[in-house]
């Protein structure tokens, strides 16, 4: 690991993903494997005028361990407190850093239907805060670090330590943390996306067409009104944050009821400690009509199956085959990075900044609109080298969005 790398990635997270202002609160969530590397962050967020700095820590092997041996009624009840901890400081203006990195596999001995519960319940006292989350009315930012199990998940024929040296060199080429200036790289690559983003909004597709050579062949349709999105996000109060961090994607959501066709899974799943792999989705008007996966179909069907939104999509996410983190070459089996390797849809809620006032909307409103409502939000990949994307305008003209898994504009 190079010190120097590490210290300008805690910076890039705290002045470029979280933006933190001055006499602001940060919440970090973090893996208490994470512990050095949030305590920096936090270091850094007190330096650059943070009024606090509050860490709710994880223990992924305690959960296992509370999935395994806790009575059922556990998982059906979600503790005020905790509840209460995130909306005090939602309404304090804090903003919110989450540390993606478990082990991908740990729960794969754990009884899917008790994670699904646990899901539900936890999602269902939390949606105030995720809807505030998803609206951006709090600056919010996921980034990762490497931890050992998920580092020998990535790379199993390292030492352990070996392999979570590698996984750090991989994150610090994948954030730009190598570069001299990541904040100025971040500067460049956000104008980048911003290209990106002018030329679909410029061309208000009506429908996007998928096919490659795995058997995707999917046609979706895409809201009036709805906007591509992606590098930066910005609060209702004009102040700027990167959500991912990596990010390569532009974003926007689809029409509900307007998905039709299969499209097939191109990397690994991991949610919540279990692996969904080599799998595919049917959709009709916008449903999953029919699923299959070679692994972890229990899990895929708890997904789909969480509550009456989680069958429907609420993205639609581009990413170039030919684009850094692709470039290496490897699974991460984290959707954070995988996610960012390669075109991907999600399963569940909408983003409401996704479509014109879409913010500042009742759910009504955005189910008038053909706006998606979860509890979850599940991304998969389905990005291919030979992904082909037709563009469809409302006038019926064709023109080419993806050839050969990459950008055709």
């Amino acid at each position: 690991m190079d010190n120097n790398f590490l210290e300008r990635y805690a910076k890039l997270i705290v002045k470029s993903g979280i933006n933190i202002q001055k006499n602001q609160i940060l919440v970090i969530s973090s893996p208490i494997e994470c512990a050095f590397f949030t305590r920096k962050i936090a270091e850094i967020a007190y330096k650059e005028g943070a009024k606090d700095v509050v860490i709710n820590w994880g223990d992924e092997l305690f959960s296992k361990i509370r999935f395994l041996n806790a009575p059922e009624e556990v998982f059906e009840e979600f503790p005020d407190w905790q509840k209460e901890f995130f909306l005090s400081y939602d309404k304090k203006g804090a903003a919110f850093l989450s540390i993606s990195a478990s082990d991908p596999e740990i729960m794969k001995d754990v009884d899917p239907e008790r994670i699904l519960k646990y899901t539900r319940t936890r999602s269902a006292a939390l949606a105030e805060h995720r809807e505030r989350m998803m609206s951006n009315k709090n600056v919010w930012s996921v980034i990762s670090v490497p931890t050992k199990a998920w580092a020998k998940k990535v790379f199993p024929n390292l030492s352990e330590d070996e392999a979570v040296d590698k996984l750090w060199e991989y994150i610090f080429k994948a954030v730009r943390a190598d570069k001299e200036d990541p904040v100025a790289a971040w500067e460049e690559h956000k104008n980048n996306l911003k290209n990106r983003m002018d030329f679909l909004n410029k061309n208000n597709f009506k429908y996007l067409k998928y096919k490659n050579s795995l058997g995707t062949d999917l046609k979706i349709e895409l809201p009036q009104g709805h906007i591509w999105l992606g590098g930066s996000d910005y609060t209702p109060e004009g102040l700027e944050f990167i959500a991912n961090i990596p990010t390569e994607e532009v974003f926007t959501l689809p029409k509900k009821n307007g998905v039709n066709g299969t499209v097939v899974s191109s990397m690994p799943l991991n949610e919540n400690g279990s692996l969904v792999e080599n799998f595919s989705l049917t959709f009709k008007d916008g449903k999953v009509v029919d699923f299959k996966a070679e692994k972890g179909y229990d899990t895929l069907k708890n997904i789909i199956e969480t509550d009456e939104g989680s069958c429907y999509l609420g993205e639609v996410a581009l990413v170039p085959y030919d684009s850094p983190i692709s470039n290496l070459k490897t699974i991460f089996f984290n959707t954070l990075f995988d996610e960012n390797a390669s075109c991907h849809l999600a399963l569940g809620n909408a983003y409401p900044v996704c479509i014109k006032g879409g913010e500042n909307m009742s759910k009504e409103e955005l189910e008038e609109k053909g706006v998606n409502s979860s509890f979850s939000h599940v991304d998969f990949m389905i990005g291919t080298e030979d992904l082909e994307i037709i563009g469809i305008t409302s006038e019926g003209k064709e023109i080419p969005v993806f050839k050969n898994g990459n950008f055709a504009f």
